[in-house]
């Protein structure tokens, strides 16, 4: 692991700290490397982002489509051939896409195919920041730029003298129209290309401005050129091209919008948000933008290495769930639905899935910006109204892909940590029907929620897949159910309910192993078994992954595997053990197998979310100096600024919001309850400015790779020996100073009394 990482970023304009501008200036968005994780496969992930230029949460995002039409890896460093610039939506290559359209400068013949166009290109004349990406065609000797807002965009194509200079509008495949409008300086048209439903009414409309009079207007279906004069088409594949002649040097300006609406609002999109603006008001508008929000993290200190990788995911941590909402005519926030193909009053956001951000992504967004998780909450509330369940993905609509029923966790821990102005009873009702049923598909509801209320866990043996896993993820949720219920003054009985329940992870422990274990009807557990089988009971992972999935009780747990010592030797095991693995629940070895077995950590698969909260654990049982060292060891090993710069995927946020929380010193281990688990701060200094106007300054002035120990706390200057921090004692503003050593403090920590919170907690 500690040598497959790329060293030099050549992509990347040269700063000597890259934090200052005019010596004055905190400029963290010039730190972020929006390259980070793009060396990426479906073989071996290394983050499998893309470059995503556009501002924080907004309902659009742009990158350079290397990859080609409909396939999920839409940019790769290895690539040498940019096919068009995407308006995407894309939280995930796994997930693929919906409402992609492709702009792209030609010149020369008039090359509308997607491969036809491509050109090849080099990271050499390459620059990707998130407000801002441009990059030399050198097929096409024009250099094309684009800067995002909200809903809308500018380009600039700089072309070389030539008499045929053309600019392409694919709306892609799978349904679409366009429409020229050649005396406007006008094209329009939408895309209903998504690779998720179905989708009711679902359009992605368009329009665009150019401001060079348009000398030629074709359209295209597919690979052939309709008929000339045919200016407005619809097909399954509809394109256009229109073409000028230019200067050497020539600029051409494009203002494009979209929405999820109408073409009238996607018009209104295009006129509220870019106005008058040029090209370089609107680059430095998202750029001042990305500073502020960026900058509510203000990092002292640390390595030039450190600082781009902390900034980098916090970039990654301000895209999913994006908005898909709008404003409309008369200022009011109105949305599409997926759900009913209409058109309602309110919030929505979609592209996330809470498998993975339930752990550290939206307990980041109600620490540091709850405001936007107020309106997500707000929209969830929607999607409960308007479908009938609340979404465990959504991409835009319900995604049928992976376990459990973690939008408990996501609403709850939201109300637990303070956040209101929305409709709270209503998504009690919605957990409620989820917790209780199982949905229309698979990955809504609870899939086997009648054997899991009657049994206390989802049998081995009644071809419920990974079983195990979501029995775990189950009774985690409906702790999650339990606090709220109880934050909401719910009866009694409904309350204990939720509280029996979250013990139902009991039942899957194998005391013979001391690991979790499928279970089949009969209560007997499953034989032949396996802890290396990835799959089977549990998703993608095993047994000594999903073991640890006792977020809400970890000393029911300690107690379960026979105490602390025994308990934290487990804990150790997972980096001890080789990193073996039973592949055959899959047939192949999948990338998330890949990843740990080449990370040279053990059984420990940071790549991929179950295990990620592991290392926390130690603090549960008298060895925080253990979780100190492995946090840095992780951060280090596995994530630098640099294109293979993860080591998995990086998941909506998750993977980076770990990466965050763990350089500011502490972790939510329990969503759902006000707590923070303490680590190590990475950095000798770190101020976070809370929306409520507060600051929290946490300084750990002899920081460094060798002290990488805590020796002592003092919260507000007051000796503090506890193994956590809460959220409320944040939110009125804090000074933590860490005394860091190069020798762990066997002291500090080890009492019961520091341990965090567990529902079995004595």
């Amino acid at each position: 692991m500690k040598k497959i990482f790329i060293c030099i970023l050549v992509s990347l304009p040269l700063f000597v700290t890259g934090q200052k501008k005019n010596n004055s200036t905190f400029e963290p968005a010039e730190l972020v490397n929006p390259l980070m994780g793009t060396d990426s496969k479906p073989e071996l992930s290394t983050g499998n982002t893309y470059p995503a230029v556009a501002v924080p949460w907004g309902m659009n995002l742009w990158t350079p489509q290397t990859g080609t039409m409909g396939h999920g890896w839409a940019y790769t460093y290895d690539a040498d051939r940019i096919r068009g610039f995407k308006q995407t939506h894309q939280p995930s290559p796994w997930m693929n896409d919906y409402g992609q359209f492709v702009i792209m400068p030609v010149t020369g013949k008039m090359r509308f195919d997607q491969d036809a166009r491509a050109s090849w290109f080099s990271h050499k004349s390459e620059t990707a920041k998130p407000y801002y990406y441009g990059v030399y065609l050198a097929d096409h000797d024009v250099t094309a730029e684009l800067t995002p807002t909200e809903r809308a965009a500018q380009f600039r194509f700089t072309y070389p003298k030539s008499d045929s200079s053309f600019i392409i509008i694919d709306a892609l495949d799978n349904g679409s129209y366009v429409k020229v409008l050649p005396a406007e300086g006008k094209i329009i048209g939408y895309t209903t290309k998504h690779a998720r439903g179905p989708l009711k009414e679902f359009k992605n409309h368009f329009v665009i401005y150019v401001d060079k009079p348009i000398a030629l207007a074709r359209t295209f279906r597919g690979k052939n050129l309709a008929e000339k004069g045919t200016l407005e088409l619809t097909s399954d594949h509809s394109g256009a091209v229109i073409g000028f002649k230019t200067t050497k040097g020539e600029k051409v300006n494009l203002k494009v919008a979209s929405s999820f609406i109408s073409l009238e609002q996607a018009e209104l999109n295009l006129k509220r948000e870019l106005a008058q603006d040029d090209f370089e008001a609107t680059k430095e508008k998202a750029r001042r933008l990305w500073n502020t929000t960026l900058g509510k993290i203000k990092v002292e200190g640390g390595t030039d290495e450190q600082l781009r990788t902390f900034y980098s995911c916090l970039y990654r941590t301000l895209f999913f769930p994006h908005k898909m909402y709008e404003v409309n005519a008369q200022n009011k926030v109105v949305h599409y639905s997926p759900h009913t193909g209409k058109v309602h009053d309110g919030y929505r956001f979609a592209g996330t899935g809470f498998w993975d951000t339930f752990r550290a992504l939206y307990p980041f967004l109600n620490l540091m910006y709850p405001s936007i998780n107020r309106e997500m909450q707000a929209g969830l509330v929607n999607d409960y109204l308007e479908g009938g369940w609340l979404p465990e993905w959504s991409s835009p609509g319900y995604a049928d892909i992976m376990v459990g029923n973690n939008s408990a966790s996501v609403v709850a821990d939201a109300y637990i940590k303070g956040l209101r102005g929305y409709d709270i009873e209503k998504l009690y009702e919605a957990l409620l029907h989820g917790a209780n049923n199982e949905g229309p598909i698979t990955a809504i509801g609870r899939k086997g929620a009648e054997y899991y209320n009657r049994l206390g866990y989802v049998p081995y043996d009644v071809k419920i897949n990974e079983n195990a896993a979501r029995t775990l993820e189950y009774a985690y949720d409906d702790f999650t159910i339990y606090q709220l219920a109880k934050a909401l003054n719910k009866p009694q009985a409904e309350i204990d309910l939720y509280a029996k329940r979250s013990q139902n992870y009991r039942n899957l422990f194998d005391p013979s192993t001391g690991l979790m274990r499928g279970k089949n009807q009969d209560g007997t557990f499953q034989a032949p078994f396996n802890p290396f089988k990835w799959g089977d009971a549990f998703t993608e992972g095993n047994s000594w992954h999903y073991s640890w999935s006792v977020f809400h009780d970890v000393q029911g747990l300690v107690n379960l595997m026979g105490g602390k010592e025994n308990f934290v030797k487990k804990l150790d095991s997972v980096f001890s053990l080789p990193p073996i693995y039973d592949e055959s629940y899959y047939g192949s070895v999948i990338h998330e197998i890949r990843e740990m077995q080449i990370a040279d950590m053990g059984q420990y698969a940071h790549g991929n979310q179950p295990i990620q909260h592991m290392i926390y654990l130690y603090n549960y049982a008298g060895a925080p100096w253990k979780a100190q060292y492995w946090i840095r060891e992780t951060m280090d090993r596995m994530y630098k600024p640099t294109p293979d710069g993860y080591i998995g995927d990086e998941d909506n946020g998750q993977t980076s919001a770990w990466y965050v929380f763990s350089a500011m010193g502490f972790y939510p281990v329990t969503p759902g309850t006000t707590q923070y688990v303490l680590g190590a701060p990475l950095f000798p200094k770190m101020t976070l400015e809370l929306e409520n106007g507060e600051k929290v300054v946490i300084e750990a002035p002899n920081n460094s790779d060798k002290n990488r120990y805590v020796q002592s706390l003092k919260l507000n200057g007051k000796t503090y020996e506890r193994n956590w921090l809460d959220h409320f004692d944040l939110m009125k503003g804090a000074k933590l100073k860490f005394q860091m050593g190069s020798e762990p403090n066997r002291q500090r920590g080890v009492e019961q009394s520091a341990y965090p919170y567990s529902f079995s907690k004595p």
